[in-house]
């Protein structure tokens, strides 16, 4: 089981103290979220909370993921990163492609990318990228990827995006894994023949069981069920040594959470932070191996 620590929320400042902590007691590695802009007006519904508000405001930080991860990347060995999720059908996925890339090159390879399509189309507006073919044009963004990822020389004639033969480095020398996130029927699809694994928000143990074994079975119908698959989770009923043994029997391969939260309530404090790392490493991380 690997353990992930969401900075979601979190005070970038606080970002290269705690990944030096988390790299020294066993975590295996941080998830960070992504927003560019707040919108000061916007009429999309939040899709994770029943009245449609998200769970942040115009003040939560939103430092850019992969600046961060080139920074923490730096003063860490061992902790991976990844993105939870990164607004894939907001960027052009050259630019990402090229960041994405280089942090692979400069960390060892320790990144992987985590997308989703995204909800506000009031920040897609901003960013002057088509909200209502978002689904597609990630579909295509992720093809892109991986070929250019490979260093060779490459072109691409999607629906949406096209270019002539080009190569770019330098290149990751390792395959750069694709987590992708989302509820719908069309993002589970999406998972099972694009994605080399599945990013969830939070849900119960029952809930996580029945969407993964929904994961595999598309992913049999797409001759893709040999492949390694990785299921992140935040689970609101796993708290303790048995509760993630039994999410791993589900089929879960690791689990992204805030153990600050889980000992000392909704501080931002960073000494609350550095007790809630290595607590969780001593209670639960050391006990599972």
């Amino acid at each position: 089981m690997k353990f992930v620590t969401a900075l979601s929320f979190s005070d970038p400042s606080h970002y290269l103290d705690i990944a030096r902590i988390a790299d020294e007691s066993g975590w295996y590695g941080f998830a960070l979220s992504d927003h560019v802009v707040y919108p000061e007006r916007f009429e999309s519904a939040y899709p994770y909370h029943d009245d449609g508000k998200p769970a942040f405001d115009a003040d939560t930080p939103w430092a850019d993921p992969w600046v961060s991860v080139g920074a923490m990347a730096a003063v860490t060995e061992h902790l991976h990163f990844f993105t939870n999720v990164y607004v894939l059908p907001m960027r052009n996925p050259l630019q990402v492609a090229k960041s994405v890339g280089t942090a692979a090159v400069l960390s060892n390879n320790r990144v992987a990318l985590g997308v989703g399509v995204g909800w506000l189309k009031e920040e897609f507006d901003v960013l002057e990228q088509d909200f209502k073919t978002r689904g597609r044009r990630c579909n295509e963004s992720i093809e892109i990827l991986r070929q250019v990822w490979s260093g060779d020389w490459t072109q691409y004639d999607g629906q949406h995006y096209k270019f002539d033969r080009l190569q770019m480095r330098p290149a990751p020398t390792a395959k750069v894994p694709i987590y992708v996130g989302g509820l719908s029927e069309a993002a589970f699809r999406r998972v099972a023949r694009l994605g080399d694994g599945w990013i969830s928000v939070i849900h119960p143990y029952e809930e996580l069981k029945t969407i993964i074994a929904r994961l595999h079975e598309l992913r049999k119908e797409y001759g893709r069920d040999g492949e390694p698959f990785e299921a992140f989770v935040s689970c609101s009923d796993a708290y303790d040594v048995d509760g993630f043994r039994r999410l791993e029997d589900a089929g879960v391969t690791g689990v992204v959470t805030m153990p600050w939260l889980a000992y000392g309530g909704p501080s931002d404090a960073l000494d609350d932070k550095r007790r809630g790392l290595e607590r969780f490493a001593n209670d639960i991380i050391a006990k599972l191996g």
